[in-house]
């Protein structure tokens, strides 16, 4: 049975309130930045939550899953509190986003480049299209 981690960390940066959502499942580690504006309540996450399912995750990049060991309720206290003063996102989930930006970016430069491509064989039609006409005289 395979184990699923996942982890919401919410922080402010500038000048919006973000979400980081991590996901690890299965040795694959995927992460969504959510845009939440002002300041969300509970509630609110809870509800945004409850459809992690519609996120737009990054690609998995290959995740070493913790071993499971038994921690005590102090050293778990002091975890969440050094987690708790951590500002933004970590480097693997700015490794991730950063992969799923440049996925984006080669595919909005392969599409403009066709389209490109095709506007300039459209115009060099007409142009010959043109010259033959004109050599036509008639």
């Amino acid at each position: 049975m395979s184990m699923v981690y996942a982890r919401l960390t919410v922080f402010f940066e500038e000048p919006f309130w973000v979400g980081l959502y991590e996901r690890e499942e299965g040795g694959a580690y995927t992460v969504c930045k959510l845009v939440f504006g002002a300041e969300p309540r509970d509630c609110e996450v809870g509800q945004l939550l409850q459809g992690w399912r519609s996120f737009r995750f990054s690609p998995p990049v290959a995740a070493q899953l913790p071993e499971e060991r038994e921690v005590s309720p102090k050293r778990r206290q002091r975890e969440i509190h050094r987690e708790l003063e951590r500002a933004g996102a970590g480097t693997k989930a700015q490794q991730a986003l950063a992969l799923a930006r440049g996925l984006g970016k080669e595919a909005r430069c392969k599409k403009s480049r066709a389209e490109r491509e095709t506007e300039e064989k459209r115009r060099f039609a007409l142009r010959q299209a043109k010259r033959k006409e004109k050599r036509k005289g008639h």
